[in-house]
């Protein structure tokens, strides 16, 4: 198959959002798929070549290839990141929810402590798919999938599968939030915060509003973005830290230019975000 067909097929095709969405998890799965063979790789994913699938494992390769862009090291840069993330959570707590799982391996790859349980949300299609390919596969927690429409109600799905709201809890919504309107992303934040308990932790990543005029092939499909995420979060009531790749604490020894002040709007920027949930909100 030619590397620059495939791309250009893929550019030229018109998806509704949710199926775009579907084909960026397996894009970002070849992401971290290439990443893994890297003598100096920030993680290792042993199920990402499969999870991402030929066709979208030759279009990272031609987009790396062609752009030479720090895309696929930004995207390594948050994989590791909140990978960081999960396992500093749950040494505290043994509730994961992760929310638009796609393709995510954690599960699978990531040293959890014994009682860890992990729910993973998505549409049937998406985790039927992923299900296929991971069924000869052990995960190293107890993984329970919940067939789901974020954009219906939810909650009861995670409730029924033993969620406990009492009993704090980590979540994480990676390369989602792009995907939703403001309203959409302040009414998910608000949900979250409504089932968790005192303690819990959520990490998310969110794009400022100058990177919704790339020219990436996603970025047709991106509804929002905030130059300053802190306050959406704070308006709800999470306490947040915000961070860039490139930050120490987003670095990795990937990156080594300095991060422009925050006031500096007309670039494009991609926040790490960890919050929390420190007090019922007066």
């Amino acid at each position: 198959m030619d590397n620059q067909n495939t791309e250009n097929n893929a550019e030229n095709q018109s998806f509704t959002i949710e199926n775009f969405v579907s084909l960026s998890a397996q894009l970002v799965a070849a992401v971290r798929a290439r990443e893994t063979a890297r003598n100096d790789r920030l993680f290792t994913d042993p199920f990402a070549a499969e999870l991402a699938g030929k066709q979208a494992l030759e279009m990272a390769k031609e987009r790396e290839e062609r752009t030479k862009d720090s895309v696929a090291d930004r995207l390594a840069i948050r994989t590791r990141f909140f990978d960081d993330f999960l396992i500093d959570a749950v040494s505290e707590v043994r509730q994961v929810v992760i929310l638009a799982a796609g393709m995510d391996a954690r599960a699978f790859r990531l040293p959890w402590p014994d009682g860890t349980i992990i729910y993973e949300l998505d549409k049937a299609e998406v985790l039927a798919k992923k299900e296929a390919i991971l069924k000869e596969k052990q995960p190293l927690c107890h993984r329970k999938a919940i067939a789901a429409d974020l954009t219906q109600p939810w909650q009861d799905k995670l409730l029924e599968q033993g969620y406990q709201n009492n009993v704090p809890s980590v979540w994480l919504l990676e390369g989602l939030l792009m995907y939703l309107t403001e309203e959409e992303v302040y009414n998910l934040l608000r949900n979250i915060w409504d089932i968790v308990a005192i303690g819990s932790y959520l990490g998310t990543d969110i794009l400022n509003v100058y990177a919704l005029q790339s020219q990436d092939l996603a970025a047709k499909y991106w509804r929002s973005g905030f130059d300053y995420p802190e306050e959406i979060f704070a308006s709800i009531g999470w306490y947040v830290k915000v961070f860039e790749a490139g930050q120490p604490e987003a670095n990795f020894g990937r990156f080594n230019t300095e991060v422009p002040p925050r006031d500096v709007l007309d670039i494009p920027r991609g926040f790490l975000i960890q919050a929390r949930k420190l007090a019922n909100k007066s």
